[in-house]
C-alpha cells in the first residue's frame, strides 16, 4: 500500500498493511469496502481504526489522534478521551483500590 504525499512536498511513504487487516476492510461478496484510517507513528508502529459504512469519518477527529500520538511519543503521560492539544493530560499509573489503569 503506498500513499502520496506530492501536495506537501514529501516523498510518498510505503506501508505494508499488517497482516491482521487483510480482509477486515472489505466485503468482497457485496463489494463494499469500510473506511479506514491508518496513522504510522516515527517507529513504523500502526495506529489502525476501521468504520463500518453508516459511521461518519471526522478529518478533525483524526488530527487529533496524530497529535495524541505525537504527544505521547514525546511525553510520559497518557491522553484522556477527547483530550485536545493543550489540555490537561495523565502520568500513567495503576489506581491500586480496583487495579484500573489511568
Amino acid at each position: 500500500m503506498a500513499s502520496g504525499n506530492a501536495c506537501i512536498g514529501k516523498p510518498a511513504l510505503e506501508f505494508q498493511a499488517p497482516p491482521v487487516v487483510d480482509g477486515a476492510f472489505t466485503k468482497e461478496d457485496e463489494g463494499i469496502a469500510y473506511r479506514g484510517l491508518f496513522i504510522i507513528d516515527g517507529k513504523g508502529d500502526p495506529q489502525i481504526t476501521r468504520s463500518d459504512l453508516p459511521v461518519g469519518y471526522s478529518v478533525n477527529e483524526a488530527l487529533r489522534l496524530v497529535q495524541a500520538l505525537q504527544f505521547t511519543g514525546e511525553h510520559e503521560e497518557v491522553c484522556p478521551a477527547g483530550w485536545v492539544p493543550g489540555s490537561h493530560a495523565v502520568k500513567p499509573s495503576v489506581n491500586h483500590n480496583n487495579g484500573i489503569f489511568l
